[in-house]
């Protein structure tokens, strides 16, 4: 009988591996880049095509491998990180695993070009789906350069998984962002498609984030500084007022590794306590170094969690930390028990008494004399004024000076007076009706719903729902047909984005436009808006951005009808009436027409009700006990 059992190929094994290690175009970026950090290279250069499926290079000048090691690190478990089980609690480099290598190369086509420092000649290897196709000897720079093309080549359906390239593209600045905040001193550029998107020079760690993130970034940061014995903190965190919708600028090193924990997010999250707005992240560059065999790096695929020994005294630490450092930064509020001295008595005041303040009074002031004695303070007396003029004398002539003037511009009539006749008042001619009721009023309860009385009851609306779905079929017709109003600047609003951001604003620019923006410039790190939409005000304009970049973060729909629809969304998420804002009967009248004139008045544009109906029957009801 034939054993059920058999040993995989090692293609296939290889291939299997890869859907672990290699999910899209970013992963390899990341495998990569950690390689040539560990190579020891000081420049690494990152090389992009059409987001990463037709080409992803990485040229590195570090140490560089021999001929042997250049065929063998394309082997399943070869590694050069560690030699024993052991070495795993002690871990000081990226890659430690050995599958990397031998996974992308299962699914793409890799060029590999490599040359040691002491050696004249380099090796030159081409893999095509793990089948060797050559390997030569060749005159090469020093270092490492790794090719792949074409990924998942031989996988199609994994290929069809794969997001638009604006999606993919992002995936690849995120993890290149977070292999260079954690190496300041290597020197990076960044091309995709021929174009430079980054060249970070070698810096500190606070230039290489202004030079990530944009110049207005160096303002946003405060400085956190820890030393322990369980732990050593050193880097930034910004702002309160700098907070933002999505959780886009938030990394934790731990030993120069990228890693993602929820329980030290929130010990960040408790230390703003009371300083942010609801729904609003702080953003923070952090480092942690801890003694590596006090974490266990080898618990998740991608190596981004780590499982700490001690957790709960890290979490004190770091919240103590970020929030003595908004503190002493005048951040946030802080209570100070220490004497102003400034605020002392002064020493020649100490035993003098205080001096009784005297009255002057004028026992010859008569209120009900004529003539009233007008005092002036001029030194130290005072003197009369000159006596006025007696009240009666101000109204004297006033009656023939009037008659004057009737007489002169109406000489017609006499002078004496005017008669007019009186106008009768008749029966109307047509039938008298009872006068039509008054429209019925809304009422707002408790700021979050209005009340409007009908014939059958009455209708409960929804402030905030009802006005989403009033601005997002205004949004969405406006950007249909094109014809969006737009109310001028008079002082064009420079708005300062990421380079990741402004490509995503880039994209959605024309949408906008049919919104009602008008976009004057767009430079390397700002852009610049000199026309809004009529119902955007322009302190709202940054709020607007900001809650649509968070919204389409995750990636903006191909079609321009899921486009334009995404973007209606979020802009009338943004800017709809809040509940607990206080609306006037005529808003309120407003808002309940505005609704009922919608297409689909039932629902929000995120599929929940707007309004109930509450019949007389259903309150005869209630009362029937």
């Amino acid at each position: 009988m034939s054993s059920i059992i058999q040993k995989l190929p090692d293609h296939v094994a290889n291939q299997i591996a890869a859907g672990e290690v290699v999910q899209r175009p970013a992963s390899v970026v990341k495998e990569l880049l950690e390689n040539a950090v560990d190579a020891k290279a000081t420049d690494i250069k990152l090389i992009i095509k059409e987001a990463g499926k037709t080409l992803v290079q990485v040229i590195d000048n570090g140490m560089g491998m021999g001929e042997q090691d250049a065929r063998l690190c394309f082997e399943r478990h070869a590694t050069s990180k560690i030699r024993q089980a052991e070495d795993l609690f002690d871990l000081h480099t990226k890659g430690f695993r050995g599958e990397a290598l031998a996974s992308i190369a299962a699914i793409a086509h890799v060029e590999m070009k490599t040359r040691q420092d002491q050696q004249e000649l380099g090796t030159h290897l081409v893999i095509e789906g793990s089948k060797f196709v050559s390997q030569e000897v060749a005159v090469l720079p020093q270092g490492t350069s790794f090719a792949i093309k074409n990924l998942f080549f031989n996988i199609p359906a994994r290929r069809n998984f794969l997001k638009s390239d604006v999606v993919e593209h992002r995936h690849i600045i995120d993890e290149f962002q977070r292999v260079a905040l954690a190496h300041p001193q290597i020197h990076f550029t960044y091309y995709h498609n021929g174009e430079e998107l980054f060249n970070l020079p070698p810096s500190n760690f606070r230039q290489r984030i202004v030079n990530l993130f944009g110049g207005k970034t160096n303002e946003k940061l405060v400085p956190v500084k820890e030393e322990t014995e369980i732990v050593s903190i050193a880097g930034f965190v910004t702002k309160p007022e700098f907070a933002k919708k999505n959780r886009g600028e938030q990394f934790f090193f731990v030993n120069d590794r990228f890693i993602k924990n929820g329980y030290l997010h929130h010990a960040i999250m408790a230390a703003y306590e009371g300083l942010l707005k609801d729904g609003s992240q702080p953003g923070y560059f952090l480092f942690l170094q801890v003694p590596p065999h006090t974490i266990d790096i080898n618990i998740h695929p991608t190596k981004t969690e780590i499982k700490f020994d001690d957790e709960h005294s890290l979490y004190a630490i770091l919240r103590s930390a970020v929030k003595h450092s908004l503190g002493q930064f005048n951040v946030a509020p802080v209570l100070d028990f220490e004497r102003d001295p400034n605020l002392d008595t002064p020493y020649q005041y100490k035993d003098a008494e205080a001096t009784v303040p005297t009255i002057q009074i004028d026992g010859n002031f008569n209120p009900f004399a004529d003539e009233k004695p007008a005092k002036s303070y001029a030194g130290s007396g005072y003197r009369k004024a000159e006596p006025a003029a007696s009240w009666e004398s101000l109204y004297v002539g006033l009656k023939q000076d009037t008659e004057t003037i009737v007489g002169e511009e109406l000489p017609e009539f006499p002078s004496a007076g005017f008669q007019f006749e009186s106008e009768a008042v008749t029966t109307s001619l047509f039938e008298e009706h009872e006068a039509e009721p008054a429209a019925s009023k809304t009422y707002q309860i408790h700021k979050k719903y209005i009340v409007n009385p009908i014939k059958s009851g009455m209708v409960i609306v929804d402030q905030q729902r009802a006005h989403q779905r009033v601005l997002y079929e205004q949004f969405l017709t406006n950007m249909t047909v094109q014809q969006a109003a737009s109310q001028q600047l008079l002082f064009p609003l420079e708005l300062y984005f990421s380079p990741n951001e402004l490509s995503l604003v880039a994209e959605l620019k024309d949408a906008l436009v049919n919104t009602g923006f008008v976009f004057e410039a767009m430079h390397a790190d700002r852009v610049v808006i000199s026309g809004l939409p009529v119902n955007v005000a322009e302190s709202e304009v940054s709020i607007v951005l900001e809650q649509l970049l968070g919204d389409l973060q995750d990636g903006v729909p191909e079609s321009s009808f899921s486009q334009n629809d995404s973007i209606a969304k979020s802009m009338a998420k943004s800017l709809a009436v809040k509940t607990g804002t206080y609306l006037t009967e005529k808003e309120q009248e407003n808002l309940v027409n505005g609704l009922f004139a919608c297409k689909e008045p039932n629902v929000s544009p995120f599929q929940k009700p707007t309004f109930i109906t509450l019949r007389v029957e259903d309150l005869d009801k209630k009362f029937a006990l």
